[in-house]
C-alpha cells in the first residue's frame, strides 16, 4: 500500500461501492480505489472515544520566532507579508516527497519537523504600523466528515491525526485560522517572488540565537554518533560488494531514530569516488587500502542540521602517500580555524586554506609555477585544479544557509559572533591526472569542521570526533577491537 495521498482525490467526494469515477483521467490511481457500503457509511462515524482537550505550553522556540516576526514586521512596516511553508512534491504518480517546510517558514513559525503542507504565515498591517500575525492551516478534520475516512492525502484515517487550531496557537504562541479563511492579493510580498523579502528573511539568519545554537550542537552530536556507527560497521561494510550503500544506510538509521533524518544526501565515497565533490550514488565498493569520505549530517526535528566530514582509511591505517596528503588537509583546516576570528573577512578562510594547499602541493612538485604565483587571484589559481571548491560556508536550518544574502554580507562579508559556518578544505587527484605521480591518483581528502564564533574567536562544534590521523587511527582501532 501507498504510503502517499492520491493527489488526484483532495476533495470530500464519497464514492459510491458500484460508482465509475467520472471527470478524472483512466490512469488515475482512483482507479483501483475501492467503494464503501451503506453500512460502512451509517457507522464509521460513530463510536470513538473523546480526544484530550488540554492545550500545550508554548514550545521552546516559540519567543525566539516571536522576535524574528518582529523584525520582519520592522522591516516591511505597512505592507502584506506572505511567507507559503509550501506543499507536498510529487515523487512519482501519487507518492510524494516526505514533507518539509519551508526554511524561511520554519524559522519564523518555530513549526518544524511537525509542520503540515499548504500552511501560510501571513503579516497583516495594523493601525500602529506593526502586524497582526496568523498562520493559516488545514484544520483537523473532524470524524464526522467524509475526507476523515476517503481521503488519502489529508484523512486521519490514512495519515494519523492533524493538528488543531487552538493547539497549534498554543504550541506556538501564535494566531491561527483555517486555510480555507486566507485570500491572497495582489499586492501581497510574498516569499520567493519578491527578492526584498527574500534576501531579508535569509539574512535574518546570518546570527544564530541561543536556542539555534544549541540546536546546531544537537544535530552534530548525534552526527558523531552516526559517524561512531560506520566505523563500528566497516567489517560488514567492507564485506558488501556495495560498502558505500551500506555506510548510507548505518548513517541513515541514526539520522531517523535520533533526528528527522539527513540534512542533505550524505556521500559515501571510497576510493577514486573521494575525488567527485557530489558524489551521492553511494554505489562501489569500500576496500581495504582505499581511503573512504564520509560527508554527512544529521538534521533534527527542529530543522537545524549538522555538516560534518571525515576521511577514513578502510583498513584502519594509512598509508605513507595518504597520511601525507590527508596532513595536509588538515594543516589548511587549521589555518582557516585559526583565520576566524571576529572582523575578518569570511574570505580570509578561503585565503588561510588555499595558502596551505598551494605551498604543500608545490612541494610535492605538483605545481607548474611557485605557491605565490598560484595563490594571485587575477593569473594564478593554478592550486584549485585539486581543491576546486571553497573553503567555508553557512550553516543552520539550511545546510547552505543564508544562501540568498547579499554578496556583501556572505562571501565579501565580515565574520561576526554569533555565525555558525564550516571550515572544509580538501585534496583530490582524480584517478586519471596526468599531473600527479600515480601513487597519488584516485585519492580524495576533505574534512569538515562546524564552527561557532564567539566575541572571543572561533569554537570547533565538532571536535570531539576525531580530526588527525593518529586520533583517526586510533577511532577505527577502537571501535573494532
Amino acid at each position: 500500500m501507498s504510503t502517499s495521498g492520491d493527489s488526484e482525490t483532495t476533495g470530500t467526494t464519497e464514492l459510491a461501492p458500484e460508482a465509475a469515477p467520472t471527470g478524472i483521467p483512466a490512469n488515475s490511481s482512483v482507479n483501483r480505489r475501492q467503494g464503501f457500503g451503506q453500512g460502512f457509511l451509517d457507522t464509521i462515524s460513530t463510536g470513538w472515544a473523546d480526544r484530550p482537550s488540554t492545550l500545550p505550553s508554548a514550545r521552546e522556540q516559540a519567543p525566539y520566532a516571536a522576535r524574528r516576526r518582529d523584525a520582519v514586521s520592522a522591516a516591511f512596516s505597512g505592507r502584506r507579508v506572505v511567507v507559503p511553508a509550501g506543499p507536498y512534491k510529487v515523487r512519482s504518480n501519487d507518492t510524494d516527497y516526505p514533507f518539509r517546510a519551508h526554511s524561511a517558514f520554519a524559522h519564523l513559525t518555530g513549526w518544524a519537523a511537525d509542520s503540515v503542507p499548504d500552511s501560510v504565515l501571513v503579516f497583516e498591517p495594523s493601525g500602529d504600523s506593526g502586524h497582526d500575525v496568523t498562520l493559516y492551516f488545514r484544520e483537523r478534520a473532524d470524524r464526522t466528515t467524509q475526507e476523515f475516512y476517503a481521503n488519502p492525502s489529508i484523512g486521519e484515517f490514512w495519515i494519523g491525526p492533524r493538528p488543531a487550531l487552538a493547539g497549534v496557537a498554543a504550541d506556538l504562541g501564535l494566531a491561527t485560522a483555517h486555510i480555507d479563511s486566507f485570500e491572497s492579493s495582489e499586492d501581497d510580498v510574498v516569499l520567493d517572488a519578491d527578492a526584498d523579502l527574500t534576501r531579508f528573511v535569509s539574512e535574518l539568519r546570518l546570527h544564530k540565537d541561543e536556542y539555534e545554537l544549541a540546536q546546531l550542537q544537537l544535530a552534530v552530536d548525534v552526527t558523531a554518533e552516526g559517524f561512531d556507527d560506520i566505523v563500528a560497521n566497516l567489517p560488514r561494510i567492507i564485506d558488501h560488494p556495495r560498502g558505500e550503500r551500506i555506510v548510507e544506510g548505518v548513517f541513515h538509521q541514526r539520522a531517523r531514530s535520533d533526528g528527522n533524518g539527513e540534512g542533505y544526501d550524505t556521500i559515501a565515497a571510497s576510493g577514486p569516488h573521494a575525488c567527485y565533490l557530489h558524489w551521492t550514488r553511494n554505489d562501489g565498493q569500500v576496500a581495504p587500502g582505499d581511503l573512504i569520505l564520509i560527508d554527512a549530517g544529521v538534521e533534527v526535528d527542529s530543522l537545524y542540521t549538522a555538516d560534518i566530514t571525515r576521511t577514513i582509511p578502510v583498513s584502519g591505517r594509512f598509508s605513507e602517500v595518504h597520511r601525507r596528503v590527508y596532513e595536509a588537509v588538515r594543516e589548511a583546516a587549521d589555518a582557516a580555524f585559526a583565520a576566524a576570528q571576529p572582523g575578518a573577512k569570511f574570505s580570509d578562510l578561503n585565503a588561510a586554506a588555499w595558502n596551505v594547499i598551494a605551498h604543500r602541493i608545490e612541494e610535492w612538485g605538483f605545481l607548474p609555477v611557485s605557491a605565490a604565483q598560484s595563490l594571485d587571484p587575477e593569473t594564478g589559481h593554478h592550486h584549485r585544479r585539486y581543491m576546486v571548491h571553497g573553503t567555508s560556508h553557512h550553516l543552520g536550518i539550511d545546510v547552505h544557509d543564508c544562501a540568498q544574502a547579499r554578496r556583501e554580507l556572505y562571501a565579501g562579508g565580515t565574520l561576526e559572533p554569533g555565525m555558525v559556518f564550516t571550515i572544509e578544505p580538501g585534496l583530490y587527484f582524480q584517478i586519471d591526472d596526468l599531473t600527479v605521480p600515480e601513487e597519488y591518483r584516485g585519492i580524495g581528502v576533505r574534512i569538515e569542521d562546524d564552527i561557532f564564533l564567539t566575541p572571543d574567536g572561533p569554537v570547533n562544534l565538532s571536535a570531539a570526533i576525531p580530526r588527525t590521523a593518529d586520533d583517526v587511527e586510533a577511532w577505527v582501532a577502537r571501535l573494532n577491537p
